[in-house]
């Protein structure tokens, strides 16, 4: 048996026809401006993030600032109530210690003056005169004395005299009668300074007879 016959029918292909198609120009032209287009919003992005970032920089930059004010304030007010009380004290406490210095060397005064009497050197024919002299000495250590330590009582120094501390110098100004015996014991102090040299003076001589 004979096969069947097979039928071939020709093809005509151009040239051409195979090759892949080129994009036109119009498509490239799209194609530029949606990748422009996504870059700009990139560059949109960015700025954006920038200026968020620099918002936020400056937010905490001006919180440090109100901060830094109220500490400025703050601070500024106590150093300067603080500066003017150290002043206050030192200036009191130059003050109390000028007047205690006074008062060592009249004490100190005193003292060598009631040093230089001794009664057991007394006989029964200068035992009057002596004891004059010395209670008279003594008399005049004793109440200066006294006078000290009411003008320091309240002060840091009380405790020296036998007074309680109340725990520092009252502030505020001096009264009137520590005032004047401040007055009277400088001038007390220089006054009797050459009457207690004079009577030292004739002492030694006395003695050395």
């Amino acid at each position: 048996m004979k096969s069947a016959t097979e039928y071939k029918h020709p093809i005509n292909v151009r040239a051409n026809q195979m090759d892949i198609p080129v994009r036109g120009v119009g498509q490239d032209d799209y194609d530029d401006k949606i990748k422009s287009a996504q870059l700009e919003l990139e560059r949109i992005q960015s700025e954006r993030e920038e200026l968020e970032r620099k918002k936020r920089e400056l937010e905490e930059l001006t919180s440090r600032k109100r901060l830094f004010l109220a500490q400025q304030v703050e601070l500024t007010e106590k150093l300067a109530a603080a500066i003017t009380l150290i002043e206050r004290e030192i200036y009191e406490l130059r003050e109390e210690t000028d007047q205690l210095d006074q008062c060592r060397r009249c004490f100190a005064e005193h003292m060598d003056s009631i040093q230089k009497h001794d009664p057991e050197k007394w006989t029964r024919d200068n035992l009057h005169e002596k004891l004059e002299k010395a209670t008279m000495v003594t008399d005049l250590a004793a109440d200066e004395y006294e006078q000290a330590a009411a003008y320091f009582t309240g002060t840091r120094s009380g405790a020296i005299f036998g007074k309680p501390s109340k725990g520092g110098r009252k502030t505020g100004t001096k009264t009137n009668g520590e005032s004047e015996f401040l007055s009277q014991f400088i001038n007390g102090f220089a006054f009797n300074l050459p009457l207690m040299a004079f009577g030292a003076i004739g002492l030694v001589v006395y003695f050395l007879k």
